[in-house]
């Protein structure tokens, strides 16, 4: 199914969220969140696009390639590791976003950047929901 012009006032409000999301955050980090939540949610087309996306923005072949195991890699900063684990919370949601993952965001993040990534996962999740269920295949762009 092509999602976009099947149903084009929800893609369209989809992009409208996913934009809103990624301001005042660094774009590096846009996209590692993204991947990182693409990859647990086993979406291949969104892996493809930010992946693409990551190297645009400057992301090294090692970070994009260590990221499914950025606990036990030391490419990442402090801050990444923080939104990783947020990312993996928040995707995970069934099983809770325990309270020292959420403290450890909000001690690298203000508040309203906080608020942005959040935003930024639950909108990525969305994506991989609607590319996962309508089959979207990568190289498709």
């Amino acid at each position: 199914m092509d999602f976009a012009t099947v149903a084009p006032k929800v893609f369209r409000a989809v992009l409208a969220l996913d934009s809103a999301a990624r301001e005042g955050l660094d774009p590096v980090l846009v996209e590692l969140v993204q991947i990182r939540a693409s990859q647990i949610n086993r979406c291949a087309y969104c892996i493809d696009y930010h992946t693409g996306d990551a190297r645009t923005a400057g992301e090294t072949e090692d970070r994009i390639y260590q990221l499914s195991a950025w606990e036990e890699s030391s490419l990442y900063t402090a801050r990444e590791r923080a939104a990783l684990a947020l990312t993996e919370a928040v995707t995970r949601l069934p099983e809770g976003v325990p309270d020292d993952v959420y403290q450890e965001a909000a001690r690298h993040f203000a508040e309203p950047e906080l608020a942005q990534l959040i935003a930024l996962v639950f909108t990525v999740n969305a994506w991989n929901r609607m590319n996962v269920t309508t089959r979207k295949t990568p190289g498709t762009r």
